[in-house]
């Protein structure tokens, strides 16, 4: 809904009310200064100013009931199930000893709806995730459910804030796949306006709200058409997946450096592409590793998440390092490793995702998950190529993996 409409009509009512109290006001003075007592007018323009007031207070009360944000918990279906560990049949399996074994990640975040995109900024303290109630609902549906989009969360003395949702339009808009660089937030958006059907936007924060909301202009949008990314901590280096260039079948990652307000013309990432799928790219602060989604290598079902090390100019292969249904990685600057999965029935039908974590067991933060332990698939899972595409990272929604 237009909420830029409610405002004008908010103020088109005003303007409509105060002149016709004062009209009618005026008139009744003129007629009745003769006829009326001065005790009389008063009353009557007591009267009129309740009235007023009244009016102005159910016309902001509508306003503000059109742009208030219903409870996550509200708006998910009564037949949507909460997936956990014990009822997940293809539950993520981490390859390497670096990591204790992932779980849910604790706190608010999670809930029966879909939580997916995530992102935590290096400190470990402010994390955007995206959410929709139902997979079930298409995306032009939940361009009206008034919860479906980017919401935030910040640790406060070491506790998760309950989620906000950040509204980032003042029409109808489906907003998502988030990344936050200092006070900048860089995210995609279908809404009107746009170059294509998916465009690029960034936001600031200022004074505890994002706003100044701008596309991010033709090259990224129209000439390389750029899908998810990432920019290292410099600001200067882009890493993003597919583009509109020559890929081929698979999605592939690229890379662009900015020079002023423009972007070089993008170059395939050295030495970690494969003839698989490679996207959805995340880069450490010290941009020694480029972590990637793709469908797994190790004969798991549906996207895995590698890691690729920094070898001089160029990148080693990718290692799988977590399996079944996990991808969109993102780290904090200890190391503890951030990620969407999806529950899926047998049948393979999506019910919902979570975040989950995989502490560093470096980290201050290395939670203990041992009483997650059994819950830790050991069979590796085959699918034929067919069902392998259909559950891969270009999935029903653009930005869920």
């Amino acid at each position: 809904m237009d909420t830029s409409i409610f405002r004008m009509g908010g103020r088109l009512a005003k303007s409509i009310i105060f002149q016709n109290a004062f009209s009618r006001w005026v008139e009744r003075r003129s007629i009745g200064c003769g006829f009326l007592s001065r005790k009389a007018l008063i009353a009557i323009v007591v009267v009129v100013l309740v009235v007023v007031v009244l009016l102005i207070a159910a016309v902001l009360g509508s306003m503000n009931e059109e742009t208030e944000v219903p409870l996550r918990s509200d708006t998910i279906p009564d037949d949507v199930a909460k997936g956990t560990p014990a009822t997940d049949l293809f539950k993520p399996v981490l390859h390497l000893d670096d990591w204790e074994d992932p779980i849910p990640m604790p706190g608010p975040v999670n809930t029966a709806g879909a939580e997916d995109s995530p992102f935590i900024t290096s400190d470990g303290n402010r994390f955007f995730f995206f959410f929709t109630p139902d997979v079930r609902v298409p995306a032009e549906k939940q361009l009206l459910d008034k919860v479906t989009g980017i919401w935030w969360s910040q640790k406060v003395e070491g506790v998760w804030t309950e989620p906000e949702r950040i509204i980032l339009n003042d029409d109808v808009a489906l907003d998502g796949a988030e990344f936050v660089l200092g006070d900048t937030m860089w995210f995609a958006s279908i809404r009107a306006g746009n170059y294509g059907e998916i465009d690029i936007f960034t936001a600031q924060y200022e004074d505890g709200e994002w706003g100044d909301v701008e596309n991010a202009g033709q090259q990224l949008n129209v000439d390389y058409d750029i899908g998810e990314f990432h920019i290292t901590d410099d600001g200067n280096t882009m890493y993003f997946h597919t583009g509109n260039l020559d890929y081929g079948e698979n999605m592939d990652i690229w890379t662009t450096t900015r020079s002023g307000t423009t972007w070089s013309q993008p170059v395939k990432a050295p030495g970690m592409n494969t003839d698989s799928t490679e996207g959805y790219p995340y880069v450490t602060p010290d941009g020694s590793e480029l972590w990637y989604t793709g469908t797994s290598k190790l004969g798991y079902t549906g996207p895995a998440i590698f890691r690729c090390l920094k070898n001089g100019s160029s990148w080693d292969p990718g290692v799988e390092v977590l399996s079944n249904f996990a991808g969109e990685c993102t780290m904090d600057s200890d190391g503890n490793l951030y990620f969407v999965h999806h529950y899926f029935s047998a049948n393979l039908t999506m019910l919902e995702a979570d975040i989950y974590v995989a502490y560093h067991k470096s980290s201050s933060r290395a939670a203990s998950s041992s009483s997650d332990s059994d819950d830790r698939a050991d069979a590796v899972l085959t699918t034929d190529d067919g069902i392998q595409q259909m559950v891969s990272i270009a999935s029903r929604h653009p930005w869920v993996a």
